[in-house]
């Protein structure tokens, strides 16, 4: 993304430099890393692909003094200053996912598993509404350390006792990959129906084509979905770095989306000040991977994808067009 902006001329004339730091550990060295970045490196923008958890640990410590953008699946809810948010937000994902799984699957028995941390706790409060809503019934709701070399044996041993109709993942990561597995090796996947919320396809590969049976996933963004935007995108990134490139997903389709949104936002303004940021930001329209895309309330509208696996390839089976995250922050 940041090539093609700078072969375009730039953000208002100036080339575009990326600064990385891992944002993979703890929450509190995160944010030690974007003070140094802000103080010594004198960046412009932040974006951020992480965790919830540590989003919250940057934003008290950047303290809205630089504009920060916000790119992956998330709980909602966001609206601290010069903040702006990509991800899908349960509106978006989960309660078109939870529909699906009542009317559709009939399922009126769900079960909630996630990590243990801020996004699966707070997407399953909207989960429960949801499930509420369709006049269903919440018989199991757990959560596992994040990170822990979890093999999830005692879990699936209790979802069997229960025999819900169907279950609700917010694992992430190898977590997800682990459980699916262990699921499937219980035999469970002929009779309960799962979706997983944060499921792309490095996690279904992962996952396996034998243990991915009655899965399901609801996203953004799949690379192999032929609507004209995405087939472009991924036409474009395997002609500039060929075949043997990373796998897309979500994740880094997310990431190309927030460098469009910053340029968008940027020249907009007329520059970083906080204020203009945010009053340009409502109803900007600007270029993601699977499509044209507008921000409103600083989150995005977006079009949502239902999907089943069909061994570690994703078929859309619905598409959901133009919905609202269900966040309206103040601009």
């Amino acid at each position: 993304a940041a090539e093609l902006i700078n072969k375009g001329g730039g953000i208002s004339g100036r080339q575009v430099k990326l600064l990385h730091t891992d944002a993979g550990g703890a929450p509190a060295e995160t944010a030690k890393s974007a003070v140094r970045l802000m103080l010594e490196d004198k960046v412009d923008l932040f974006i951020g692909s992480h965790d919830s958890a540590t989003r919250e640990a940057n934003i008290a410590t950047i303290k809205s003094k630089v504009p920060y953008i916000y790119s992956p699946v998330y709980e909602g809810g966001e609206c601290s200053p010069n903040v702006y948010c990509l991800g899908e937000t349960p509106p978006q994902q989960a309660q078109p996912a939870v529909e699906f799984l009542s009317k559709e699957r009939k399922a009126k028995t769900f079960y909630l598993i996630g990590d243990d941390y801020v996004w699966p706790r707070k997407s399953n409060e909207q989960v429960k509404k949801y499930v509420a809503q369709l006049g269903g019934k919440i018989v199991g709701e757990e959560y596992v350390p994040f990170g822990a070399p979890n093999k999830f044996e005692e879990a699936v041993t209790r979802i069997k006792g229960v025999k819900p109709d169907a279950v609700v993942s917010t694992l992430v990561g190898a977590d997800n990959v682990n459980f699916n597995r262990t699921f499937a090796g219980f035999g469970l996947d002929k009779t309960i129906v799962r979706i997983a919320l944060l499921l792309e396809e490095n996690t279904l590969m992962g996952i396996g084509a034998e243990n991915s049976g009655n899965l399901y996933s609801c996203m953004g963004y799949y690379a192999n979905n032929t609507a004209d935007a995405p087939k472009k995108f991924k036409a474009d990134y395997l002609a500039r770095y060929g075949d043997k490139a990373p796998q897309l997903s979500t994740i880094g389709a997310d990431c190309f989306a927030a460098m469009n949104l910053a340029k968008a936002l940027v020249e907009k303004a007329g520059g970083t000040e906080m204020k203009k940021m945010m009053a340009a930001s409502e109803g900007l329209e600007f270029n993601a991977p699977s499509g044209r895309v507008t921000m409103r309330g600083r989150q995005v509208d977006k079009d949502m994808y239902l999907a089943t696996c069909k061994g570690t390839e994703f078929e859309v089976i619905k598409t959901i067009k133009a919905v609202k995250s269900g966040t309206a922050c103040k601009t």
